[in-house]
């Protein structure tokens, strides 16, 4: 949850969702981990780098078996708004680490327990508070067990029994396998490693679980939620979600307007609006003094073209390297902030030393910085192998910075050609160095007509990207008859 523990765009969603219930009138209680870098304070958590064990004692805490062993948790609640609060549930020896999931070697071996624990606990926090939900909301495989230990543990209990679960898969790929042997450890029987249950290929699936477990399964766009059933971007789990379609649906994902304004953002110094775009290229020389690029009335003038991604092979970089020397041939310069697989690291690493003044490159991530991009760019590249929602041409539309898109997922839900009626970016559908490349080319020579592009700018920012839509959605979903 956005600011507490980031990774990838969930803890944009769980955030702004939540406090865009909160204001509709809804009352909501968050449950994440505690993470190493959440400092507890009497008020509000914070995301804080220190260490965070000097501080006032947990509001309860809970015991319980998990398997062979007994394990202690602390919940700390703190108020977000009115309506909204927050839980954190303390596990030293289990959340007090380094990163969320992993390290430089791969992912914690310990995973499957650690998330085992983390779901039993929400559930056991929900019992000791004693008020039951209209609704119990998951998202992703690491909160995929809640709806299992639910039905299977807590069928009679007066505060959570019954009370139906809704499931959001943010992206299919990650699936949380695990040998067999796992369930003797979080205290589940082999009946469950079944292929109506949790079995997957002879494993254990968390995300399988959230699945058919809830009642209603929700995903980040009304694209994906079709793509999800067919072989090409089901990862094995078409026949899983097609046996459960009726109970499926795609709610487009909405950004935080307030954080992502180009009116007010704290992070640019110029502030521009669709009706006054004038301070975008002042946003735009901010930017390319920040990166060090080429900021003389030429290097204004050349259009330029943000990134801000994980560096993988699902957002496309193996496309972008494929069609590499063709992009940097052309009159463009290029901004990248983003960490990922090494090579493509190294990759982008070189190529300032090749094209100096035209190409920057910012290994890792920088909040900043990324507002800056989004401001600053004249158009921002996400060639997605599939992308279930994505957030960052959201917040480039919000910004007048045109988006170049493969059309998957939540880009083609989003991002409409300029060819076409209501345009507001570039998109190809191909995936292809050849069909990247041509997208980029038409991008670069639309922005050669100032008075196209300025109206394709008009288009996208006119649009309402909030969460207000999107809630909304998720309420029918929650208030549904189950």
């Amino acid at each position: 949850m956005q600011p507490f523990a980031t990774s990838g765009g969930l803890s944009e969603v769980v955030s702004a969702l939540s406090t865009t219930l909160g204001r509709l009138g809804h009352t909501v209680t968050v449950i994440v981990p505690r993470y190493r870098r959440v400092a507890i304070s009497p008020a509000v958590a914070t995301d804080n780098p220190t260490p965070h064990r000097a501080e006032p004692g947990p509001d309860a805490t809970a015991e319980f078996e998990m398997g062979p062993r007994q394990q202690t948790v602390s919940f700390y609640r703190r108020p977000i708004s009115d309506r909204v609060s927050v839980v954190f549930v303390d596990a030293p020896e289990l959340f007090d680490r380094d990163e969320l999931y992993g390290d430089d070697r791969g992912d914690y071996p310990d995973n499957g327990y650690r998330f085992a624990v983390f779901s039993r606990a929400a559930l056991e926090y929900v019992r000791l508070r004693g008020v039951r939900p209209s609704v119990i909301h998951v998202h992703d495989w690491q909160a995929g067990l809640v709806p299992a230990y639910q039905k299977m543990l807590f069928s009679p209990d007066p505060i959570i029994g019954g009370v139906p679960a809704v499931f959001t898969i943010h992206n299919l790929a990650f699936q949380g396998v695990f040998p067999p042997d796992t369930l003797s450890q979080i205290g589940l029987p082999r009946d469950v490693l079944h292929v109506e249950a949790m079995e997957f290929h002879g494993r254990v699936s968390y995300l399988k679980s959230g699945i058919n477990f809830s009642e209603r399964i929700t995903t980040v766009s009304p694209t994906y939620a079709r793509e999800v059933l067919t072989p090409a971007m089901g990862f094995g789990f078409e026949g899983i979600l097609a046996r459960r379609s009726d109970d499926l649906v795609g709610i487009l994902n909405g950004i935080d307007t307030e954080r992502w304004n180009p009116s007010t953002d704290q992070f640019v110094r110029a502030h521009y609006t669709a009706d006054d775009l004038s301070g975008k290229r002042e946003a735009k020389r901010q930017l390319l003094e920040r990166t060090s690029l080429d900021v003389s009335e030429e290097g204004l003038r050349r259009p330029l073209i943000g990134l801000v991604s994980r560096m993988t092979d699902q957002k496309g970089f193996d496309l972008i390297a494929a069609a590499l020397e063709d992009l940097m041939a052309l009159d463009a310069a290029w901004v990248m902030l983003g960490s990922g697989e090494r090579r493509y690291e190294q990759l982008w690493s070189r190529l300032p030393e090749r094209f100096p003044g035209r190409v920057t490159t910012r290994i890792g991530y920088d909040h900043g910085l990324e507002h800056l991009i989004e401001a600053g760019s004249d158009a921002f590249l996400m060639p997605s192998r599939f992308e279930p929602c994505g957030l960052n041409q959201l917040n480039s539309l919000r910004y007048g910075t045109l988006p170049i898109v493969r059309a998957t997922g939540g880009l083609q839900d989003t991002v409409t050609d300029a060819s076409a009626k209501g345009g507001n970016g570039f998109t190809f559908a191909d995936y292809s160095p050849e069909a990247l490349v041509s997208a980029v080319r038409r991008a670069l020579e639309a922005y050669k007509a100032p008075g196209k592009w300025e109206r394709l700018q008009r288009s996208a920012m006119k649009k309402d990207y909030s969460w207000d839509v999107p809630a909304l959605e998720y309420v029918k979903v929650y208030g549904a008859n189950f």
